[in-house]
């Protein structure tokens, strides 16, 4: 195969409506039309990929509130990190938050991979990067 490039990420959601609130008005994105499956959810853009969040309860969830870099997560990347610190602090995330907390963000100013790095948890506990990693 050649010539892969990611279409979208698929993010189970315990509710719906609380993750649509998280990826539209915390990370930013723009909500699409979905087609009308058999199940819940919602599609996002992001960029000239999307975003889909699928509800199912059941399936394979984190239990650990901890924001955990080293398990499963995706990244957004950003231009402009100063303006997104800027409003995940106005929203409340804070990197002194307690472990569990859910506006607890953990963030690498000197990462290893020579860009800045910011982890938080969606409302479902899934981890979400965004970082500034050169394009």
């Amino acid at each position: 195969m050649q010539n892969l490039i990611l279409h979208h990420v698929s993010i189970l959601a315990r509710d719906v409506a609380r993750s649509v609130t998280f990826y539209r008005d915390v990370i930013g994105l723009e909500l699409l039309k979905r087609p009308n499956f058999a199940f819940d959810g919602a599609w996002f853009a992001c960029g000239d990929r999307q975003i889909h969040i699928i509800d199912h309860p059941p399936g394979t969830h984190r239990s650990n509130p901890a924001v955990d870099i080293a398990d499963a997560h995706f990244a957004f990347r950003t231009d402009d990190m100063d303006a997104v610190l800027a409003d995940l602090t106005q929203l409340g995330y804070s990197e002194t938050a307690e472990e569990g907390d859910p506006k607890r963000m953990v963030l690498f100013r000197d990462s290893p991979t020579g860009f800045i790095q910011v982890y938080l948890n969606d409302p479902d506990l899934n981890v979400v990067e965004i970082n500034n990693a050169p394009m």
